[in-house]
This record gives C-alpha cells, structure tokens and sequence, in this order.
C-alpha cells in the first residue's frame, strides 16, 4: 500500500490573469495531520478547492490516495471528507433527519446514531438544526464528513468562531479520527490548533510556501533569540559579528535581542564577555520565537521582498 495519502507536486492555479498558487509542492503521509497556514489570501482555500477535485490545476499534479481527484473522481470521491469554512443546514430539520438525507447519497454510510455518536451529538438527533449552537452544527459538519468513512479528511477553517471550549471539543473529534488513521489535511488561523494537532506544517504567502516541515524545525527556521538587558551600558564591544553565520544583534535602548543560529556557542561568549566586565545580564532569556513571530515574520518579511 502506498504510504503516502496526498501528493501535491508544482501546482499552480490561476484565475484569469491571476495566480492563486504559485508552484507549490508537500505530501502528507497517511494517519498524518498536516496543517496549512497563511495569511489571508495566501492560496490556502485554492489548494484545498484543487485537491477536493473542485478544479484541475492550472499547471503541476495532485494525488489523493494515488488517484487524481478530477480526471478519477469516482475512484476517490467516496473515500474523502470535506469540512467547509461555511456549511449550510435546513435548519427546520433535526440533526437525525440531516444525517438521513446525508446517507442516501454516501456509500456505505455510518448508520445515524453512530455517525453521531462519533461527534457526541446522540442526545441532539431529534433537535432541530436551527437550534444547535455554533459548536454543535460544527460538530454536524463533522458527522456529516465522517458519514462515508473517510480515509482523507479535509477541514478548511473548522474552528472559526467558536468559543475555547468548543474548539477543545472539536480538537479531542479530530485527535480520535487520527487515532483511528484517517489523513487530515487542516487550515487554520489559529496558531494554536496548527501547535496542538498537527504533526508537520507549510505557512504559505501570496501562493508559495515559504517554510514546512515539523514544528521545530518550523520555528528553528528564523533562529534562537537571547534577550537581556545592560542598563547604562554604552560600549560596542559585544562579542557578536552580525553577519557570522545567522546572527543579528537589534538594541532598543538598554535592551538586546541577539537572533542565532548557534545559541550555545553564543550563550558562552556572553557570558564569559559580561564576566569579564563584572556586568550583570538582566532578564537573561534564551528562546526560540513562536509560531506567531515565525508566521508574522513571513508575512513581513515576505511581503516586502514579493
């Protein structure tokens, strides 16, 4: 059996006169959760619109489980579930009513009661959509995705307005589809979903990605920072050479930020060059940036040199 579940190889995609997604290529492995990041407008949704067989690439080539999601619909079609940024329900129907009209068009469905019960929404089946809250029809989203046994899952912002709890909620559905192996393939504006669920991700910018791989090497990508203070200090004389290796020294008043690619090394001459001079460091601090410095730091830095 091929290991890998999505093959994503030099896509483009335009629209007219202009290009969605500019060449861009990952695979995720099967039972893997890979995260798609980016700022708005990054070509996120367009990929996902491309891989669900939507649209054929512009240019490039997608593999979902081996197959190409337009030209061999049928052969995948069945095996996908999609989680839209938006999904609209009758609202006069009840949860086990929708679940039933679902399962006339999805081979070899989930029975009702199971699909809900997959999502915790059992108790809800006779309640009518309109009166779920916002948590709950995302929950619905969910049963309705997993419905057909999905062994890809696609979830395209599937946490969007919903309140701390119910994206817990959501986060513990999802951790239960990888334990049970199904490929997910997520988009979110929420650092902390892509930091909690996912086991690599790609941070895209104006339809290229710009850094992917596991998280640490994700944040290892923009360097380890030390940060410290000298108050009434006014010499030169750090033992820094911007330019050596990765480093960058930034100063804003008394307070240093140095930015390495070899913080032990950098570390030991600090402290060597402050024991020396009998300084005291304080605030001393050594840290690789978060996912949101990362993420701002491409869109800035990214921005500027597009």
């Amino acid at each position: 059996m091929n290991e890998t579940a999505i093959e994503v190889r030099n896509l483009h995609q335009s629209y007219g006169d202009f290009e969605a997604v500019r060449g861009i290529g990952f695979e995720v492995a099967r039972g893997e959760l890979y995260a798609l990041l980016g700022t708005n407008g990054a070509g996120k949704t367009t990929t996902l619109d491309v891989l669900e067989g939507y649209h054929p690439p512009t240019k490039g080539e997608v593999r979902i489980l081996g197959h190409d999601p337009v030209a061999e619909r049928d052969a995948v079609r069945h095996r996908m579930g999609i989680v839209l940024q938006e999904a609209g329900f009758y609202k006069d129907l009840t949860v086990g009513e929708t679940v039933a009209a679902w399962r006339r068009w999805t081979r070899d469905a989930l029975e009702t009661r199971e699909a809900l019960g997959k999502v915790g929404l059992e108790h809800r089946e006779k309640v009518r959509v309109g009166q779920l809250s916002g948590g709950e029809r995302r929950r619905l989203d969910l049963a309705l995705a997993v419905l057909g046994r999905p062994e890809v899952l696609f979830l395209d912002e599937p946490t969007t307005g919903l309140d701390p709890e119910a994206r817990r909620n959501v986060w513990e559905l999802i951790r239960g589809m990888l334990a049970d192996g199904v490929t997910v393939l997520l988009t979110t504006h929420y650092l902390d979903e892509a930091e909690q669920l996912a086991q690599r991700l790609a941070i895209m910018h104006q339809g290229r990605i710009v850094t992917e791989g596991v998280l640490a090497d994700v944040l290892a990508s923009r360097g380890t920072r030390i940060t410290f203070r000298l108050p009434g200090f006014a010499g030169s004389d750090l033992p820094y050479a911007p330019g050596l290796a990765r480093r960058s020294v930034v100063v804003n008043g008394d307070a240093f930020t140095v930015e390495t690619d070899e913080p032990q090394e950098d570390l030991r001459l600090l402290l060597d060059w402050a024991h020396g001079r009998r300084l005291e460091l304080g605030g001393l601090e050594v840290r690789r940036p978060t996912l949101e410095e990362v993420f701002l730091d491409v869109a800035q830095t990214e921005g500027v040199a597009a």
